[in-house]
């Protein structure tokens, strides 16, 4: 194999590495699940706020915070008290 060849392979090796992160279930939507917003509990959140103070799951600092999702069951957020979209204040946490 030749040296271009080789730099060739290797380039496309790395492209496709960069993009399969990109395309890993970490960041892709989840099948049947919905994203909640104001229903996750301090620290049980599961990506970053829609505030952009802070970019992790597991970073929310405030139970039930309108501006902090996290996965459910689709079709079950506003049972729980929460809202698809992100919004001001807090949701209410789901009545036993």
């Amino acid at each position: 194999m030749t040296k271009t060849a080789l730099n060739h392979l290797t380039l496309a090796a790395a492209v496709a590495g960069a993009l399969s992160l990109v395309a890993s279930p970490a960041f892709a939507a989840k099948e049947n699940q919905d994203k909640c917003y104001g229903v996750a509990k301090a620290g049980e959140n599961d990506c970053a706020s829609a505030a952009g103070t802070h970019d992790c799951s597991g970073h929310s600092k405030t139970s039930y915070d309108g501006q902090e999702w996290k996965y459910v069951a689709k079709g079950t957020c506003e049972k729980m008290g929460g809202q698809l979209k992100a919004f001001k204040g807090q949701g209410k946490p789901a009545s036993s």
